[in-house]
């Protein structure tokens, strides 16, 4: 047997075999504890692979079982032909199977040492000198930039180089890859690398980085996530009926539950106002759902303050307004990296939800890739107006997502909602408390208190409590102090005015005879001031500002009367434009749109047409340049 060596009679020594003359190898650790990378086993690798090994160990246990001395060629040579008998084919040469079975003694006779290594073969180093790799080295790294070149321009580039070299040399010129060479090695790069020099770092993790767990919130409202998403769609006005553009969607989502606990539809940019608008939908009961809705079948039951809101890094959620507002209601904020998507799955999963289960077979659907789109005209099939839109969004929320399985089947959403509602239910919402929140949610300014009231926006607030108030101010201040003033974005009638000494706030109105400011919001008054001051060059009041707002009025009636006759020619953009100024959005009293010139608002009545005075035939994007988002 192989394992009892022959005796050399003249020196009483073991004969040595001709091809194995060392020991075993001590077996290295399979863990390596800094890494937690395991060894490789011969599972990993594939059934052929396998079947090769133990074909290899057939034979190996086959001869040290019948070999009768040293695994030298005399003795192997006759056994492998009685093993040919035996065993499958085919029948290794007497020196492979001595390498076969110097290895597999080595590795700790592992079965994984007999894998074959066809990775090992063939010629692995380039064919090119050193000095002409360059020029492969250069077409590389003209290929792996941002602009994101084809493999095909970088392969002329690269025989550009090489002719341009090659023209002056009469011996030994370089010698071209052929374009399929040059493809190859270019597939064989790393693919990380590839994506990072030609996508940016940002894809390239999103592709290849690990995705780690989260850890699962254990009650309803412990947290919630919000986010913005412009849909896929483009909708109609509801009086006139000519599109509006995309509406964007604020949204909140609870992570335990997976239920909607609010949201904001509008057109409104991004910024605190589409925040707000959707923390108060979020925080306050739902009971309009049943009287506005009638045909929805179920209750929408999920509402609170959430424990931990969990937002991007955009600008609207580093909003000093924002971070007032979650101060006060004990709102904790958690920021997530930025462009880590990834950290805030819930919401972002629902926005492809709802993109390709809601909007997919609506008519005036857009589509991100034109390639897609392809003769479909969103703008001309568009059919669906707002407020229709809204009232299927809350059915679907209500009646169809709440109560559909997921795709795994592990939940259904309103299920752990009531679950986590029996558990831990999330204080009760008093009217008190709805009062309170619309102004904690408005946005925080700080303003000078002084003689006269509050100035702000070109509006003044004052009254006769914060006259009294002022009453008070010690004699250094002057008679003008810095107060935290609270506005409603959605109506600039009036401000909320903190009185620190007693920690309340104290209703002011703004001093306009005129009714200008009744019921107009924030973003209609920023529009105002701005078209005015292309009217006159005179100081901005409120009477100035009533002959503004009734011009816009007037604007806006002709530009719907011109609709039908110009709509093939003209963009979505000036109507979307329109959208903003008027307030279209989810919140109660914008829907539907009102009919112009019937707003319950004050208004001075307009003045004949002047041809002295300017033509309003600006562009929509002339009044509303410049204009930040709140």
């Amino acid at each position: 047997m192989a394992d009892k060596p022959i005796v050399d009679p003249s020196t009483g020594t073991p004969f040595a075999d001709e091809f194995l003359s060392v020991e075993p190898n001590n077996i290295a650790l399979s863990v390596d504890k800094a890494s937690n990378v395991v060894a490789s086993s011969a599972d990993s690798f594939s059934e052929e692979l396998k079947t090769e090994a133990m074909h290899r160990l057939s034979y190996i246990k086959w001869v040290d079982e019948h070999l009768d001395g040293g695994w030298t060629g005399k003795n192997l040579k006759p056994l492998l032909d009685e093993a040919a008998e035996v065993l499958p084919p085919p029948v290794p040469n007497w020196r492979t199977l001595v390498r076969w079975r110097k290895r597999f003694i080595q590795n700790g006779n592992k079965l994984i040492s007999l894998i074959p290594k066809h990775q090992d073969k063939g010629n692995t180093k380039s064919r090119l000198s050193p000095s002409d790799e360059v020029f492969f080295e250069q077409a590389v790294n003209s290929f792996l930039v941002g602009e994101q070149p084809s493999i095909a321009s970088a392969y002329q580039a690269y025989r550009d180089a090489v002719e341009l070299e090659n023209f002056d040399v009469v011996d030994n010129p370089i010698k071209v890859i052929t374009y399929n060479g040059f493809y190859n090695r270019i597939k064989k790069l790393p693919a990380y690398e590839v994506m990072f020099r030609r996508k940016g770092s940002y894809r390239a993790n999103v592709e290849f980085k690990a995705i780690g767990s989260h850890k699962r919130p254990t009650r309803i409202l412990e947290r919630v996530e919000i986010d913005h998403t412009p849909l896929d769609l483009i909708l109609l006005d509801d009086e006139h009926s000519i599109p509006l553009g995309r509406p964007t969607l604020t949204m909140l989502i609870d992570a335990y539950s997976h239920c909607i606990v609010g949201f904001y539809l509008g057109f409104k940019q991004p910024g605190y106002e589409p925040v707000r608008n959707a923390l108060l939908n979020a925080i306050s009961p739902k009971d309009y759902v049943r009287s506005t809705y009638p045909d929805i079948e179920h209750d929408w039951p999920c509402y609170g303050k959430p424990e931990t809101l969990v937002v991007d890094n955009g600008v609207e959620f580093w909003s000093a307004s924002l971070e007032q507002a979650c101060l006060e209601l004990g709102i904790n904020i958690q920021y997530n990296p930025v462009r880590k998507p990834w950290l805030k799955p819930q919401i972002e999963r629902f926005f492809g939800t709802i993109n390709k289960k809601l909007l997919d077979a609506i008519p005036g659907k857009t589509f991100s890739n034109i390639l897609k789109r392809a003769d479909y005209n969103s703008q001309k099939d568009a059919v669906m107006h707002f407020s229709a839109f809204l009232e299927i969004l809350h059915r679907w929320i209500i009646d169809v997502y709440h109560y559909e399985a997921d795709a795994r089947h592990r939940y259904i959403p309103i299920r752990l909602w009531e679950a986590g509602y029996q558990l831990t239910p999330p204080a009760r919402i008093i009217d008190a408390d709805l009062t309170m929140l619309e102004v904690i949610l408005s946005i925080t300014l700080t303003c000078t208190h002084r003689r006269g009231g509050i100035q702000r926006y070109h509006l003044r607030y004052d009254s006769d409590e914060l006259a009294a108030y002022r009453m008070h101010y010690p004699e250094s201040l002057n008679g003008k102090r810095q107060v935290r003033v609270k506005l409603n974005p959605r109506d600039i009638s009036y401000i909320y005015v903190a009185i620190d000494e007693n920690g309340r706030y104290i209703r002011v109105p703004c001093v306009d005879a005129e009714g200008y400011t009744e019921g107009l919001s924030l973003q209609e008054h920023l529009i105002n001031v701005k078209l005015q001051k292309l009217i006159t060059d005179t100081q901005v009041d409120v009477v100035s500002l009533s002959k503004a707002r009734d011009s816009i009025r007037q604007r806006i009636n002709d530009e719907f009367s011109t609709v039908p006759k110009s709509l093939r020619k003209r963009t979505i953009n000036g109507a979307h434009k329109i959208a903003r100024y008027m307030d279209v959005g989810s919140h109660s009293d914008s829907l539907p749109i009102v009919e112009i010139g019937s707003s319950t608002r004050t208004v001075a009545p307009s003045e004949p047409h002047n041809p002295k005075e300017p033509e309003l035939d600006d562009d929509w994007n002339d009044f509303t340049a410049g204009l930040e988002p709140y």
